[in-house]
């Protein structure tokens, strides 16, 4: 091997690696693929965040509930979650079109904190289960929060979003992946 190629190869496969990481350095963080797309939600059983009366309080939910048919948002969400906060009014604006259930998972959080946050912001959700070690959450794929599920009347994950949604990502993303469901 001539000296020119021993100087050749170790920078031919830097420059085909910094292409790689720069191409990879473009695409959106948030648009993560999950192992979950097209395929059903885990098996699991949440308990209710309080067993008072108000809107979604005192109802968990399961997986049962995603097979009876029918469209279902599902948010993960926490007190502590400043990104939470920010897309709340997003999800409230989900939940007044009624184009599908709106699921709570609460996700590593206490109940008492989740009624206090629910009470000052509103709670949009049919119905809240509570995920205080995140188990449920692992099953899911879950690895940051907020993250927004879009989960199809049979009970397959059709649309998984990460971060804080917003007005664009609503009009643009959410509710086109529901129009499409509904067809």
């Amino acid at each position: 091997m001539s000296k020119r190629a021993i100087y050749l190869v170790p920078l031919s496969v830097f420059l085909v690696m910094a292409v790689y990481f720069a191409i990879g350095l473009t695409k959106d963080p948030k648009i993560i693929p999950s192992a979950l797309i097209d395929k059903l939600i885990p098996e699991f059983s949440l308990p209710p965040i309080d067993n008072g009366t108000p809107q979604g309080y005192g109802k968990g939910f399961s997986s049962a509930d995603f097979k009876a048919g029918g469209i279902s948002v599902v948010n993960v969400f926490a007190s502590w979650c400043l990104p939470c906060r920010a897309e709340h009014p997003f999800i409230t604006k989900l939940s007044k079109m009624n184009v599908a259930k709106v699921y709570g998972l609460n996700f590593k959080d206490t109940p008492k904190n989740a009624l206090k946050w629910l009470q000052e912001l509103g709670d949009p959700y049919d119905a809240i289960g509570a995920d205080p070690r995140g188990r449920v959450g692992i099953d899911w794929g879950v690895y940051g929060i907020p993250e927004t599920f879009v989960v199809d009347g049979t009970g397959k994950i059709y649309f998984k979003y990460v971060g804080p949604l917003n007005g664009d990502i609503l009009e643009n993303q959410i509710l086109p992946v529901i129009e499409k469901l509904k067809r």
